[in-house]
């Protein structure tokens, strides 16, 4: 475990976070799964209940390789002296892409929501697990179960709703999850609105076993947007893809790129 700008992370890998989903899923205890990227460590830094809430879940994984960056830079940077700090910071940021595994010391490796969501999909295509899908765009849900469906034989997709996170909404939410028998629900509404989503109605909803915010995951696997090429996911310039893929996302680009980096180097000195 390390905390990054207060933020806790789990030294966990995407294997042992899908193995531990399933088996807390068959389980009679409620637990919920936060994925803070830079992004979301910064809102935590300016909204005191969604960091509260973040280190209260019982999982936090990295969806970053600017979380992995920022871990491994903070533990070489501990004892150093200013200017030590300032060239380790411009050394580690140019080592990252270039040797992608030397940021992989202190966190394991880069966990997303994507493949999260995927791998339990598949491990729970072999149980009597079953999943709801909450949140996105309306059809993207469904098209979501859909593409899971075929993708992953056996697999018990047992509910879709759009819907939004907003409170006047979330007795007519929990009334269909609840009719569902769902013992997974991935939402789908974005940081920070799906994990206070998630902190409000969870217990009011006894069936579900694990609740998972997981973002723009809906829109990845129903083909809404296209990921990038593993290679760009391998050295951490997947921001570079969406970037030209979707120019209007510059402002939360620059956030994780840029803002969060120099965020971390300040905290350091």
């Amino acid at each position: 475990m390390q905390k990054i700008l207060k933020v806790r992370f789990d030294y966990i890998t995407l294997k042992q976070a899908t193995e531990t989903v399933i088996q807390w899923s068959q389980n009679s205890d409620q637990k919920y799964i936060t994925t803070p990227n830079p992004e979301i460590v910064l809102e935590a830094q300016k909204n005191k209940k969604f960091l509260k809430i973040l280190n209260k879940s019982d999982l936090n994984i990295a969806d970053g390789t600017g979380i992995l960056w920022a871990s491994k830079f903070l533990k070489i940077t501990e004892k150093s002296s200013k200017g030590m700090v300032l060239l380790k910071w411009i050394i580690s940021l140019i080592l990252t892409p270039l040797f992608p595994n030397y940021i992989r010391t202190e966190l394991p490796e880069r966990v997303t929501g994507v493949d999260l969501m995927q791998n339990i999909c598949k491990e729970a295509s072999k149980t009597n697990i079953k999943i709801f899908l909450l949140g996105a765009a309306d059809s993207v849900a469904e098209k979501t179960k859909e593409i899971l469906e075929k993708k992953y034989k056996g697999v018990k997709i047992v509910g879709t709703y759009a819907g939004s996170p907003k409170e006047n909404e979330e007795k007519e939410i929990r009334e269909i999850v609840k009719d569902s028998a769902a013992d997974i629900l991935f939402i789908a509404y974005g940081a920070p609105a799906q994990e206070m989503w998630i902190h409000r109605n969870l217990q009011k909803m006894p069936n579900i076993k694990v609740a998972i915010g997981i973002g723009g995951s809906f829109d990845f696997i129903s083909g809404m947007r296209k990921r990038a090429p593993k290679w760009m996911q391998k050295i951490g310039i997947e921001w570079l893809y969406r970037l030209l893929q979707q120019p209007k996302r510059i402002i939360r680009i620059y956030r994780a790129i840029i803002k969060f980096p120099i965020k971390i180097l300040k905290y350091r000195l």
